[in-house]
């Protein structure tokens, strides 16, 4: 029969002590593991794979596409690098604090280095997973908020003001320059003012013509709902309505002394070998010149099937160049509409008209308990003025919606990536 060896019981209490000292570090530890799915942890390696293969490729000899697709993945390529490095920190942190013999103070520093490092891989792990969401076709672009109001009658109205004169506050504050499309007041209110100085609003549009202005402000798309005591309530009853804002992109338009038609990137650009052109004799009125030469020029766009005739001068050559500018502009303004038409289905999808009822909302302000509050990021702020002003309390509660749509967007690819493993496993299976 073996015997249990004998402990005294005071050596059994520190043991016990120690044990629960101990215990408040392993649970730090555990939290330290990664909360990254591994579907974007796969895929942010593989994104950076092709970024350093691009890399080797355009240090022997440039190439713009390929060097466009490595500008694109430079930021996964950062993010990845930044994230790897914080974990490598904490492993050797962790080993740090929990090898035996280790000195105390040294244990000490590596678990209080440890809580910093901890902090920083969850800050790394959000940037490392908002750059691999694909950026907005529309991110770098001006953008017009087109403000109109929802349910509420004349409160709602009167709001639609206060939202309009709070983003161009905004604007005026963050030096963004703005232009006022569209200011229009309701037919049969007149020119009435609310005791706060807002008019009665039909619908607003404004431009934010600075790039990028578009990603600063897609996530102000929604139903805007306020709550508060109209100046005309007679028994101090609080009254609920509605504005609804959209963002839209905004496209320069370029003039003809500006087009760039040897630029790809101009809308006014147009690939010769995309062109069918023909020469033909000219018809009609002209003498016996314009029947005997081939002076007429017929020229069509092969994509769109877009047609041009020039007949009016006797050079076939100025024949030529006549058509090319007016080809080049009917195309241009096809493109344009294609743009709009893009605009509009953007529209409808952010906001439909039958969404613009007071249930569905992405923010409240409550002038009673001076609150403004973002449904989405569950914030709340204080200093509700502050706000509407377009102070600085607004970029907070701006900042938060962005978050939480790049949030929504990294819940998308999260999705995807974990359907192309099972479809990809499934594959491998049959």
């Amino acid at each position: 029969m073996t015997l249990a060896p004998w402990i005294c019981r005071s050596c059994t209490r520190a043991l016990l002590n120690r044990a629960q000292s101990l215990k408040p570090q392993l649970v730090r530890f555990a939290s330290t593991e990664s909360t990254l799915a591994p579907s974007l942890i796969l895929r942010a390696k593989s994104l950076t794979a092709e970024h350093n293969e691009l890399q080797k490729t355009l240090n022997d000899s440039f190439d713009a596409a390929k060097a466009k697709r490595a500008g694109e993945l430079r930021r996964v390529a950062t993010a990845l690098e930044e994230w790897e490095a914080a974990n490598n920190a904490i492993a050797e942190l962790k080993t740090m604090a929990q090898e035996p013999g280790q000195d105390a103070d040294l244990a000490a520093i590596a678990r209080d280095e440890l809580d910093t490092e901890v902090a920083k891989l969850q800050s790394l792990g959000r940037s490392l997973s908002a750059s691999l969401t694909p950026r907005h076709p529309f991110a770098d672009l001006p953008c017009m908020l087109e403000i109109r109001p929802g349910p509420g009658g004349l409160e709602g109205r009167y709001f639609a003001d206060t939202v309009f004169k709070m983003y161009k506050g905004l604007c005026a504050r963050k030096g963004f320059r703005s232009k006022v499309i569209k200011y229009d007041l309701a037919e049969g209110a007149g020119d009435q003012s609310s005791a706060e100085g807002e008019l009665p609003l039909q619908e607003a549009i404004l431009e934010i013509e600075d790039a990028g202005a578009y990603d600063i402000f897609r996530a102000e798309a929604g139903m805007h709902r306020v709550q508060r005591i109209p100046s005309t309530e007679s028994k101090g009853r609080v009254h609920t309505s509605a504005v609804a804002v959209w963002v839209l992109p905004s496209f320069a338009e370029a003039s003809a002394d500006e087009m760039d038609v040897d630029n790809p990137e101009s809308e006014f650009y147009i690939d010769p070998q995309e062109l069918k052109i023909e020469t033909m004799r000219a018809r009609g009125a002209g003498g016996q010149h314009v029947n005997k030469t081939e002076s007429a020029i017929r020229m069509t766009h092969l994509p769109t099937g877009t047609t041009v005739s020039m007949q009016d001068h006797r050079s076939q050559h100025r024949n030529r160049d006549e058509a090319w500018k007016l080809m080049r502009s009917r195309i241009a303004a096809q493109r344009a509409e294609q743009r709009e038409e893009e605009a509009a289905r953007l529209r409808n999808s952010v906001l439909s008209t039958t969404q613009i009822t007071r249930g569905d909302k992405i923010r409240t302000y409550n002038y009673n308990q001076d609150r403004c509050t973002d449904h989405r990021a569950a914030l709340d702020v204080h200093n509700l003025p502050g706000v509407l002003e377009g102070g600085d309390v607004l970029d907070r509660v701006m900042d938060a919606g962005r978050e939480w749509l790049v949030g929504k967007e990294i819940e998308m690819l999260v999705a995807e990536e974990e359907a192309k493993a099972k479809a990809a496993a499934n594959g491998g299976k049959k």
